[in-house]
């Protein structure tokens, strides 16, 4: 595992955004990212990652990027792949960058399944292992979740935390493929809670817009994997 920090903020708040159901996390990271004008300061190379990079519009997308507003002094750590068996290296960089910066909070972005068969989603739900911060977030309409099961490398970072303040937002979704609006429903959590003041009338049409570029990358990347495979399979034939 490698983390590369080419600048080094002072105590921001640091957001992260994981692909999981509905890509729900990487499409919210991706708003962000354009929302808030900020710049690539670093990535996270983790060794169980297959050797794998997008082209987007003529422009390198890396699987773990890190991107910094200076503006609301928030990192932003943006994923695009979903690699089973990476989860506890993943907690550990975020973790890692959380403590080289001296972070005020880390703040988790990502999709749930929803709970009620036949529902149409739309809730949205926090975690925080933080007393403090939940006394802020109940004066939002957000429900806390009371009853269910993390997983991935937010289940392993609320696990290896320790005293840093870990804030989770999960936005119901029943779709397995990337739900713009779910990540909606994120950002809209977010924007009261550390008051980004989101324009929300063009939110859904530019999600819906990282939805299909996320879909893209998505499709080529098991294009990508599948040739390889066969490769590796004539190989051995």
């Amino acid at each position: 595992m490698e983390v590369i920090l080419k600048q080094k903020p002072k105590g921001p708040i640091v957001i992260s955004g994981f692909p999981g159901i509905g890509m729900v996390g990487a499409i919210a990271a991706e708003f962000l990212i354009q929302h808030l004008a900020t710049k690539q300061v670093g990535k996270i190379i983790l060794d169980k990652n297959p050797a794998l990079v997008a082209i987007h519009e003529g422009k390198l997308i890396e699987p773990l990027s890190i991107y910094y507003s200076s503006k609301y002094n928030i990192v932003v750590i943006h994923s695009i792949l979903a690699v089973p068996g990476t989860e506890w290296q993943m907690a550990e960089a975020l973790l890692s960058i959380c403590k080289t910066l001296n972070a005020k909070e880390l703040v988790s972005v990502e999709g749930v399944g929803s709970a009620t068969e036949g529902t149409e989603g739309g809730r949205t739900f926090y975690y925080s292992n933080f007393t403090a911060k939940e006394k802020a977030l109940d004066k939002q309409k957000v429900a806390k979740l009371k009853e269910g099961i993390i997983m991935g490398p937010t289940s392993a970072i609320l696990m290896k935390a320790g005293s840093l303040p870990v804030t989770c937002f999960f936005a119901e979704t029943h779709d397995a493929m990337p739900d713009s609006k779910a990540a909606a429903q994120i950002i809209r959590a977010l924007d009261t809670y550390l008051g980004l003041n989101v324009d929300y009338k063009p939110l859904l049409q530019l999600a819906a817009k990282f939805e299909e570029k996320l879909r893209n990358i998505m499709t080529q990347s098991k294009q990508a994997e599948d040739l390889r495979d066969k490769k590796q399979m004539s190989y051995v034939g």
